[in-house]
């Protein structure tokens, strides 16, 4: 495989001043791995759906949709002249993309176009776990670091109406290597639905992770997506999501772990277009050592949205000074009676919080993995199985030494 650039990978709907650099990144693939598709899914056998069942699901969603709303609520925007408001690039583009009232090319992941066509030319056609109607489905996704190699997988989850699906995703190199691991999602909740993913990765400082979703969210159903980073030397996730009926909700719960000099880059849209819907994006992080995070969180808030309500909030401890920590909270809104809140809380470890620690017999050294420490143990604890568990215990023993047996003997 040639060397591969992904160009503007995770970039913000909106983009700020460029002398930020924050608005997208560019991702390297070295040219030397070699691309698989090695997973192990673990589901009954009736939770696994047919070929082309997402795209299915968004036909109808289109049919019902235009159904729903046979006349455009606004002039389109290429009507131009001299009353016509003034709009930016950004606003060109999205109003133009609403007038064309095709969900389906509305529908996004959150790293965007060159990063879900990389890792799906690498998986291949994607899996389908597809729930039936007032059912309960549940499945296991484990992708482990191939030495070498470029590993993907693509799943699509189709959620029947009033069902509910629980995902559990383990991404962990439990052999010595390095390469790329990548996981492409895809998610139709459909009306009364629930769907729940967990995401755990482990992977060693070697490796590279690529974490892709794209939502969306039919009327009364719910998305919960609990993502928890703790390895890999450089991190990349985006989520994209659509939340189309009325009442449905999108709920984000990010962990993250930077130390060293390893790198996090999250892109997070999630889009209203239903009324009274709602979203939450909350993250909570530690960052030492010279580790750098970017954090991209939007909520648009599209005209019809009637009702709804967005919330995005981010705690992170400051370790070191060595840090970078770059946080960007976007609220977009054309609606009113609407509501849309953002904040942030970073707090960095003060030098008399040192010095304490220091008169206890802590160095600067012991105390940055005192934090670590207390994050991982926090994931080991909130672990959805014992395999990732275990995989927990695996890089807290090979960040901060000891862990698993101190952690062992703490639970007794």
């Amino acid at each position: 495989m040639d060397a591969y650039v992904l160009e503007q990978l995770n970039a913000m709907p909106a983009p700020t001043w460029h002398r930020l650099k924050m608005n997208s990144t560019d991702v390297e693939v070295p040219g030397n791995l070699e691309a698989v598709s090695d997973i192990v899914l673990e589901a009954a056998p009736e939770a696994f759906g047919e070929a082309g069942a997402f795209e299915r699901a968004m036909d109808a969603a289109q049919e019902a949709w235009l159904a729903a709303h046979p006349v455009a609520e606004r002039a389109p925007a290429a009507e131009g002249g001299f009353d016509s408001l003034a709009l930016s690039a950004y606003q060109a583009r999205a109003a133009a993309l609403e007038d064309a009232r095709d969900i389906r090319a509305a529908f996004e992941t959150g790293m965007g176009e060159a990063g879900a066509k990389f890792l799906n030319t690498v998986a291949g056609d994607p899996v389908v776990i597809a729930s039936a109607p007032n059912a309960e489905t549940s499945a296991t996704l484990r992708l482990s670091g191939v030495d070498g190699a470029v590993n993907a997988c693509a799943l699509d989850i189709v959620a029947a109406e009033n069902s509910v699906v629980n995902l559990v995703v383990s991404v962990d190199s439990p052999v010595r290597g390095s390469g790329f691991v990548g996981t492409e999602l895809r998610v139709f909740a459909h009306k009364g639905s629930q769907v729940n993913i967990v995401r755990t990765q482990t992977l060693d400082a070697d490796w590279t992770d690529l974490d892709d979703m794209g939502l969306f969210a039919d009327a009364d159903a719910r998305i919960s997506i609990r993502e928890t980073v703790l390895g890999a030397a450089k991190a990349y996730g985006g989520i994209g999501g659509d939340l189309r009926g009325d009442a449905s909700s999108i709920d984000i719960d990010l962990r993250y772990l930077g130390h060293g000099d390893l790198e996090r880059d999250f892109n997070y849209s999630l889009r209203h277009h239903g009324l009274k819907t709602e979203c939450t994006i909350k993250a909570n992080g530690v960052l030492a050592g010279s580790s750098k995070k970017v954090l991209r969180g939007t909520i648009d808030l599209v005209r019809g949205c009637k009702g709804s309500a967005g919330q995005e909030n981010e705690t992170v401890l400051l370790v070191d000074d060595g840090v970078t920590n770059l946080t960007v909270p976007v609220i977009l809104c054309n609606e009113d009676d609407v509501s849309g809140n953002h904040g942030a809380t970073i707090g960095h470890v003060r030098d008399e919080q040192m010095l304490y620690l220091a008169c206890r017999g802590l160095s600067r050294e012991a105390a940055e993995k005192m934090f670590v420490r207390a994050i991982m143990e926090q994931a080991a604890l909130e672990a959805p199985d014992d395999a990732t568990y275990r995989s927990v215990l695996r890089l807290g023993d090979a960040v901060v030494g000891n862990f698993s047996a101190r952690l062992d003997k703490d639970g007794e």
